[in-house]
């Protein structure tokens, strides 16, 4: 239930963003995206098998930065913005994806299998 929670804030402060970016005073739905992604990329992603999630995030960023929504009449740079605050919330998630990782190594866990070199 958490997740559907996360993800519909996100979705909602990523069409008001793309919409209407700066109605929200003191620019605060980026930084509520950026922090959404932490979370989820913490509560709902495994960090150790993360690598269909990372694809989705590299194929929406290149999406989002190459401005591909925007050839669409009338519509297109509204939807291109939504896209592109929806990719600051997946990269946050990049980031805490990242940050359980190096955790996980210091940690020992080794669930990589690699073992460590004596």
């Amino acid at each position: 239930m958490l997740t559907r929670i996360i993800v519909g804030l996100a979705a909602l402060a990523a069409i008001v963003e793309g919409v209407a970016p700066g109605v929200v005073p003191e620019n605060i739905l980026p930084l509520a995206l950026v922090v959404l992604g932490l979370i989820y990329g913490a509560m709902c992603v495994d960090a150790e098998d993360s690598t269909n999630f990372l694809v989705v995030t590299l194929a929406v960023g290149g999406a989002a930065a190459a401005n591909a929504l925007e050839s669409i009449h009338v519509i297109g740079s509204y939807l291109d913005g939504i896209l592109d605050a929806q990719a600051l919330a997946l990269w946050g998630a990049v980031a805490s994806i990242l940050v359980i990782r190096i955790w996980n190594r210091l940690a020992g866990d080794d669930s990589s299998g690699g073992g460590d070199a004596e």
